[in-house]
């Protein structure tokens, strides 16, 4: 009898462990992750209420009604280029009136994935994988892996160091993907 209590306990142990084992994988590597899309759709950005700019007339020519809306100027764009991950859209660094910059990522498509981020690197978008998070401002965790997103950048951001936007996983220090800014 003593045997067989003794294997029995060493089978329930075993199992425990891998239990745990199996759990701790899927907390870590967030397997499900690549088969969740999430998606987020903002509006451009804009002006906040009362910055200096242009404003519309009212019918007679005289008197001041509402700010005028101005697309915000693009400063620096790219197409998003595969790299560990299939990735596509469009990264823009965007400035609205009173000097507020955004970086804008247009019709974003790549996959989910645990720990992701949003980084302005000193490496090209077609340099050594490895390299984008040598020198690096990042920008904020993606909001999402899909659609229409803003980053307010600040003000100290200095663009001409930066040569690309990538999308950032953290945990594995692996790129998904690469813009270039131009």
């Amino acid at each position: 009898m003593g045997a067989r209590r003794t294997r029995r306990r060493v089978i329930v142990i075993a199992l425990a462990t891998v239990a745990l084992a199996a759990g701790a994988a899927i907390v870590w590597f967030q397997p499900q992750k690549l088969f969740i899309d999430e998606r987020v759709d903002e509006a451009l950005p804009t002006a906040p209420a009362g910055a200096s700019g242009p404003t519309a007339t009212g019918a007679d020519g005289t008197a001041p009604t509402r700010p005028a809306t101005a697309e915000p100027a693009t400063l620096a764009e790219g197409r998003f280029q595969s790299l560990g991950h299939t990735t596509s859209g469009r990264a823009a660094v965007l400035e609205v009136t009173g000097g507020r910059r955004f970086l804008r990522l247009d019709d974003l498509h790549t996959s989910n994935g645990p720990d992701l981020f949003v980084y302005l690197s000193t490496t090209a978008a077609d340099g050594p994988r490895d390299g984008f998070d040598d020198d690096f401002v990042s920008v904020g965790r993606l909001k999402a892996n899909q659609g229409n997103q803003n980053y307010e950048l600040d003000a100290g951001v200095r663009l001409d160091r930066y040569r690309s936007v990538v999308i950032w996983c953290r945990r594995f220090t692996y790129a998904f993907g690469a813009a270039p800014l131009a």
